[in-house]
C-alpha cells in the first residue's frame, strides 16, 4: 500500500511535466521568465496546429457537399406539375362584307372666305366732316345709294355760284359784241355803196376830161375821194373781223366757265359720299368734326352680296374634277360655317381657277361664289369654312372603312376562321371610308379591326359570332 501511494505522485508529476512543459517563473517583481521548451514539447505543438487547420478547411467543403446533396435530393423527389394544354390565340375582330357599286363621294376640303368685291372709300374733296351715317362703324351695314358721309359744302357752293355769275357776265359781253358787230356790218355796207358812187363819179369825170368839160384837177379830186372811201371800207372790214374775234373769245370763255361750273357742281356733289353697293363697313377713318383732305381714307366697303370661298385641291383631285362631267367651273359645292351647335350651310358654285399654281399650297386654288351670302346670318370674310365638293363618279368600287387598309395597299379577308391578305388600290376617299379596287370579291368579309401583327393564317373570330370550342390535337398551333 505504501509503495503504491508513493508511486502515484511520481506519475502525476510526470504527466503534468509532459502536458505542461512550460511553467512561467518570475524573476523579480513584474517580470516572467519562460524556460526554454524541451525537445519533446516542440513537435507536439506543431501537430496540433496542423490538425486544427485541416479540420477548418474540411468543414466548409463538407457543408457545401451536404447542401448540394440535399438540393439534388429535393430536385429528384419533387412532385411533377401538371402540363398545361396549349391553345391557339384567336382574335376577336369585326368585319364588313364587300359590295361593289357606283360611288360619288364628297371631297371634304377647307378654305377661307374672301371678298369678291370691295372698295376703299376716300374723300374726293377737302373740308370738315359735318355728318356721317349711323352705320359708319366697323361691322355696320350700308345700303346701295345711302349717304355715309357729308363734308361742309359752303366753299363748293360759292365756287359754283361764282362760276355761274362769270358765265352770265360773259354771255352778256357776247351779246354786246354781237350788237357792235352788226353795227359795223351796216356801216360797211353803207361805205361800200359810197365807194361805188365815188368810183362812178371818177369814171364820169374821166369821160368829161376828154371833151374838155372838166379839168384834170376834178378827176384827181374824185380819185382821192374814191381812195378815201375804199380805205374806209377796208377799215370797217378789219373792224368786223376784230369784233368777230372778240365774240369768239367770249364764246370760248363761256365754254371754259361752263366747264368750271360743271366741275364746281361735281365738287359740290362729291361733298356727299354714298355707298356704291350693299356692303359691310370696316376700317373706318373719319368721323364728324374731322378735317379731311383729298384722297384721305374714310372706310372700306365689302360687298355683302359677293362673298367667295378660296380653297385648295390636290393635283390628283383637280385632275379628276377637270376630266369629270361638267368640268370644274360651275360645279355646285356646299359651304359650311361651323359656328355654334349647328353649322350654317350656304350653297355656292365654283367660279374660277386660280391664276397661278403655288408650290407652297401643294395644289390648285379654286374660288367658289356663295349664293345669297347675306341671307340669314350673313357670311363674313376671313371665316374658316368647310367646303364639300362632289367628286367624280367611280364605278365598280367597294367602300370600306379606312381601318381595313394596312400598309396602304392590303386588306385581310376572313376565310375559314383565318386571315388572308388581299392587295388593293385606293381610288378615292369618302369621309371615314375609302373606295378600293383589287383582288377582293363581292360577299367576302373584310376585317376592319386594327391588329398589331396581322398576317396570313392568323386565327380570328367575328365579334358577333358565337365563341368556337377549344381546338384539340393537330389543330393546336402556335398562336395562329
Amino acid at each position: 500500500m505504501t509503495s503504491t501511494a508513493s508511486k502515484k505522485p511520481d506519475l502525476k508529476v510526470a504527466s503534468e511535466t509532459a502536458v505542461e512543459p512550460v511553467i512561467a517563473r518570475r524573476d523579480g517583481p513584474g517580470r516572467a521568465i519562460e524556460p526554454p521548451p524541451t525537445a519533446a514539447a516542440k513537435p507536439r505543438s506543431l501537430g496540433v496546429r496542423l490538425t486544427r487547420g485541416f479540420f477548418q478547411l474540411l468543414l466548409p467543403i463538407l457543408v457545401i457537399a451536404g447542401a448540394v446533396g440535399i438540393h439534388q435530393y429535393l430536385q429528384a423527389t419533387r412532385p411533377e406539375a401538371p402540363k398545361r394544354t396549349a391553345r391557339p390565340t384567336v382574335y376577336a375582330i369585326q368585319t364588313v362584307p364587300v359590295a361593289f357599286g357606283t360611288q360619288q363621294p364628297q371631297l371634304k376640303l377647307f378654305g377661307t372666305t374672301v371678298a369678291g368685291r370691295q372698295v376703299e372709300i376716300r374723300s374726293l374733296v377737302a373740308g370738315q366732316v359735318i355728318e356721317t351715317s349711323d352705320n359708319l362703324r366697323d361691322g355696320g351695314k350700308v345700303a346701295a345709294g345711302a349717304t355715309i358721309l357729308s363734308i361742309d359744302p359752303f366753299n363748293y357752293k360759292a365756287d359754283l355760284q361764282e362760276n355761274e355769275a362769270q358765265a352770265a357776265e360773259t354771255a352778256a359781253k357776247i351779246q354786246e359784241f354781237e350788237a357792235s358787230l352788226e353795227v359795223e356790218r351796216g356801216n360797211l355796207k353803207f361805205a361800200r355803196e359810197q365807194a361805188a358812187l365815188a368810183e362812178t363819179d371818177l369814171q364820169r369825170a374821166r369821160s368829161l376830161v376828154g371833151r374838155g368839160a372838166v379839168t384834170e384837177r376834178v378827176v384827181d379830186d374824185r380819185r382821192l375821194i374814191l381812195n378815201q372811201r375804199r380805205q374806209t371800207v377796208t377799215q370797217m372790214e378789219n373792224n368786223i373781223r376784230v369784233w368777230q374775234a372778240r365774240v369768239a373769245q367770249q364764246k370760248a370763255a363761256v365754254k371754259r366757265l361752263e366747264t368750271g361750273r360743271l366741275r364746281a357742281a361735281q365738287r359740290l356733289t362729291e361733298t356727299k359720299l354714298v355707298a356704291p353697293f350693299n356692303a359691310y363697313v370696316t376700317d373706318v377713318g373719319a368721323q364728324v368734326g374731322r378735317m379731311v383732305g383729298v384722297n384721305d381714307r374714310v372706310a372700306t366697303l365689302i360687298d355683302q352680296d359677293w362673298i367667295e370661298v378660296a380653297f385648295t385641291v390636290t393635283d390628283r383631285q383637280f385632275g379628276r374634277l377637270a376630266r369629270g362631267d361638267g368640268g370644274i367651273e360651275g360645279r355646285e359645292v356646299e359651304v359650311r360655317w361651323n359656328v355654334g351647335e349647328a353649322p350654317l350651310v350656304y350653297r355656292a358654285r365654283i367660279d374660277r381657277v386660280g391664276a397661278s399654281v403655288s408650290s407652297e399650297a401643294g395644289g390648285v386654288q379654286l374660288y367658289a361664289r356663295v349664293e345669297k351670302p347675306a341671307a340669314g346670318v350673313g357670311l363674313r370674310t376671313g371665316a374658316f369654312v368647310e367646303v364639300r365638293v362632289p367628286d367624280t363618279e367611280f364605278k365598280k368600287v367597294a367602300s370600306l372603312p379606312s381601318t381595313a387598309v394596312f400598309d396602304g395597299d392590303t386588306v385581310f379577308v376572313v376565310k375559314d376562321g383565318r386571315l388572308a391578305g388581299r392587295k388593293i388600290s385606293i381610288v378615292s376617299t369618302s369621309g371615314a371610308n375609302v373606295l378600293v379596287r383589287g383582288a377582293i370579291e363581292a360577299g367576302e368579309k373584310v376585317m376592319i379591326t386594327r391588329l398589331s401583327l396581322p398576317g396570313d393564317g392568323v386565327r380570328v373570330k367575328d365579334a358577333a359570332a358565337p365563341t368556337r370550342p377549344a381546338l384539340r390535337g393537330k389543330d393546336k398551333v402556335d398562336g395562329k
